[in-house]
């Protein structure tokens, strides 16, 4: 199987997909995340160029798959709320144009998958989904949506919509559809779009169904780096420093995982509070075995900090390159930029791995092999190695 990846970064769409498949063409506008590709990938098939410098000559042969992970900064809650007439997460259209073109010449892909935050289904009042919908449809295809959040799959907790269309005139097979919204994969946020569309676009709309993932055996845990030098951790007043800009809730979190005993991990985000009409800067703690959602250092977003509490000490340090990347699934071979900042930028932005494989071999996969049963199967989390990352789903 072949696909084009656009918006590439890192590549972590082609880790996902795995070597069943192959790339023919990967592009992105950030020379450095081109430098981590190509180092990761090769650079055969990576194009370094914005997406609207692109034409149909740059794309080779006729994918069986398009994967468009478009920027979501315009349409991020924390964004600008400029949706797709954005600067950036308006590169869709450029997407949609290259589309057009291949349509045009006869290569229209047989599935096309668009990945983007949730806030795709509320922007702009849900305008803008009914626009993206509107725009796929016209390129001839049926489509649907899931959400699928890394949480099934890793220690994450990162909730991400998937847009999955289908060319019209193959049938998928009746084990990837179901007659209505599956609670798991179909959350009220993606019914409430749908409802939204006219007439005719739900006429387009298919509901994909997927088996429930095994629970995830992988704690947080599990993916800490040990013996990391002392000057990686904070000084006492800076951990000091962070317990005193918790609100009592998040302080009750620290004390109970102390008087519990043992070694107890938790990760921090600073986030701005209204509290009593004023604001306030707060870091706020989580004890559930799962770490935030990873974001990206630019904007202004505050970096994930690691909490660890026993009952001799409170320790507390930045969330390392390579843990970000065990959390969205890499493995240790994966070869990470020196720079930190860069590294963050790079996992932040990028698909969490066994998302993507779940994807593929459960709903592209039979699409494209006309049907693979999956009822009876069994799905488990495999013994993990090096970074202990179930890529075997």
């Amino acid at each position: 199987m072949t696909f084009y990846e656009f918006f590439a970064g890192g590549g972590m769409v082609r880790a996902g997909l795995g070597a069943q498949w192959r790339c023919l063409f990967a592009n992105d506008v950030s020379p450095q995340k081109a430098r981590v590709y190509r180092r990761n990938w090769g650079g055969d098939t990576l194009v370094l160029a914005d997406i609207a410098a692109l034409t149909s000559a740059d794309l080779p042969d006729v994918p069986d798959l398009v994967w468009g992970s478009f920027p979501c900064q315009d349409l991020s809650v924390a964004g600008t709320g400029a949706g797709l007439a954005g600067q950036r997460s308006g590169s869709f259209w450029s997407l949609i144009g290259l589309l057009h073109d291949l349509k045009d010449q006869g290569r229209a892909p047989p599935l096309i998958v668009l990945e983007n935050v949730l806030g795709t289904l509320s922007a702009n009042g849900g305008a803008d989904f009914t626009a993206l919908c509107q725009a796929v449809a016209e390129l001839g295809y049926d489509l649907g949506a899931v959400v699928m959040d890394a949480a099934d799959f890793l220690p994450q907790s990162r909730p991400r919509l998937f847009i999955i269309a289908v060319r019209k005139g193959i049938t998928p097979p009746d084990a990837v559809l179901s007659k209505g919204p599956q609670s798991l994969w179909h959350p009220p946020a993606i019914v409430t779009a749908y409802q939204r569309l006219p007439q005719g676009l739900q006429k387009r709309w298919r509901w994909w169904a997927m088996p429930t993932p095994a629970p995830c055996v992988l704690k947080l845990a599990d993916l800490i780096e040990t013996g990391l030098p002392a000057d990686n951790w904070d000084t006492p007043q800076k951990t000091n420093k962070l317990l005193l800009m918790m609100n009592e809730t998040h302080l009750q979190k620290v004390a109970a995982a102390k008087a519990r005993g043992g070694t107890m991990i938790g990760t921090i985000y600073k986030r701005t509070r209204s509290e009593q009409g004023q604001k306030f800067q707060r870091a706020e703690v989580r004890f559930d075995d799962l770490a935030g959602c990873l974001r990206t250092p630019g904007g202004g977003s505050s970096r994930q900090q690691l909490l660890v509490v026993s009952r001799e000490a409170i320790r507390s340090r930045l969330i390392s390159p390579r843990e970000t990347a065990r959390l969205m699934g890499l493995r240790d071979s994966y070869v990470l930029p020196e720079k930190a900042s860069e590294a963050y930028q790079l996992t932040g932005d990028g698909v969490a791995v066994p998302v993507v494989r779940y994807l593929a071999k459960w709903l592209l996969e039979p699409i494209l092999a006309g049907g693979t049963p999956w009822e009876h199967a069994t799905i488990t989390s495999p013994s993990h190695s090096q970074a202990r990352i179930p890529h075997s789903l």
